[in-house]
């Protein structure tokens, strides 16, 4: 046995050492447990979409997700129960401590990566400068995380992690700062997406709620991990915190894909159903049919109006007298309203809904939108 892990021997106190990672791995199992529900939410209300890249970024972060608790679980496992009474062998680091701060820098980067997307896609027809800036500050990141791996791997023993803490600090407080440049990007956008109609208004402030919200919880995380590292640098409750950073960024980004389902579920008061029926919400063509039928009853109607009655075009424009030019900018905003309601999916031109959209049914096409974004 080394001298350094002789001299640690007498001062280990299980209770804030041991206990405290029990404590934080029980918490991130309830976490675990949280992110099955909230990937069979988004499963379920996107039932209907076939494979898109989302529902794969959802299995593979949950697969490391899955990965990380087993490692963590027997970290917690080799120290209490296989060496039960053997405090000599609790100084020294076992394989799967290390190894689950790597899944867990992964699962921090892919979140981050999949927010970079959502920014790179909220940005199209306009300035590449914040996607950019996010993905420069992620590379950084990536730089720092790689550095605390290999000085991880020069440690032995827990007293050896006292040596390494700045890198622990850099690491935290980059992660931190990255996500408040996310936060802050995403609810630029979207606050700039503004169109002055209510319903998308109100979504799109429901939208930057979830984002403020979920990045405030992964930030209060690294920085509560980071605070405790500093003041408290001779026990593991810091180690307990940081062990949730990965459960906590997973349920965060799950959180902002359900949150489509989140507010139809708050507005939706009478739905005596727990989950909104898949083939409703994702199924655009039997909307479209509908209002096909109610359109083509409002036609039969007027075939037997006098030629000088005031007759209403179907198309809500000549209502509202907008010109060729205001129809097809209020298309643009629609479509990209529409690629913000389903997760960034394209709105085909072909499509029934933006032929509604370049013909001018103004008040049809928000009410579908809308409808299955509420």
């Amino acid at each position: 046995m080394s001298s350094s892990g002789q001299d640690l021997t007498p001062q280990i106190n299980i209770g804030k050492t041991f206990g405290a990672l029990f404590i934080g791995v029980t918490i991130a199992a309830v976490l675990f447990g949280l992110s099955n529900v909230q990937a069979f939410i988004y499963f379920l209300t996107h039932a209907g979409t076939g494979i898109t890249f989302y529902k794969l970024a959802v299995i593979w972060l949950w697969i490391l997700d899955a990965l990380h608790l087993m490692l963590i679980g027997h970290c917690v496992y080799y120290y209490l129960v296989i060496n039960y009474a053997n405090v000599s062998a609790l100084t020294e680091i076992v394989w799967s401590f290390k190894l689950q701060i790597i899944i867990e820098i992964v699962i921090v980067l892919g979140v981050h990566l999949m927010y970079a997307y959502r920014i790179w896609i909220f940005s199209k027809d306009r300035s590449r400068t914040l996607p950019i800036i996010v993905g420069l500050i992620e590379i950084s990141l990536s730089g720092v995380a790689i550095a605390l791996v290999w000085a991880l791997y020069q440690c032995h023993v827990f007293s050896d992690l006292v040596k390494i803490e700045w890198w622990t600090f850099m690491t935290l407080g980059t992660i931190t700062f990255v996500d408040f440049v996310i936060a802050s990007s995403l609810c630029y956008l979207l606050a700039t997406s503004r169109t002055g109609f209510s319903s998308t208004d109100s979504f799109i402030t429901k939208l930057m709620v979830y984002i403020i919200n979920t990045g405030s919880l992964t930030s209060m995380c690294s920085m509560a991990a980071m605070i405790t590292c500093a003041v408290m640098p001779r026990n593991f409750i810091f180690l307990a915190i940081e062990i949730l950073l990965a459960d906590v960024y997973i349920n965060s980004f799950l959180a902002l894909l359900n949150a489509r389902y989140y507010t139809q579920v708050n507005a939706d008061t009478n739905n005596p159903y727990p989950f909104p029926n898949p083939h409703e919400v994702y199924r655009p063509d039997l909307h479209i049919r509908a209002l096909e039928d109610e359109e083509l009853q409002v036609s039969r109607k007027n075939v037997f109006k006098h030629p000088d009655d005031e007759i209403v075009h179907p198309s809500r424009f000549v209502k509202y007298g907008l010109s060729p030019h205001e129809i097809g900018v209020i298309a643009r905003i629609f479509a990209s309203s529409y690629k913000t309601v389903h997760s960034g999916e394209e709105l085909e031109e072909c499509s029934p809904l933006y032929q509604y959209l370049q013909v001018g049914y103004i008040t049809t096409s928000l009410d579908y939108i809308y409808q299955v974004s509420k």
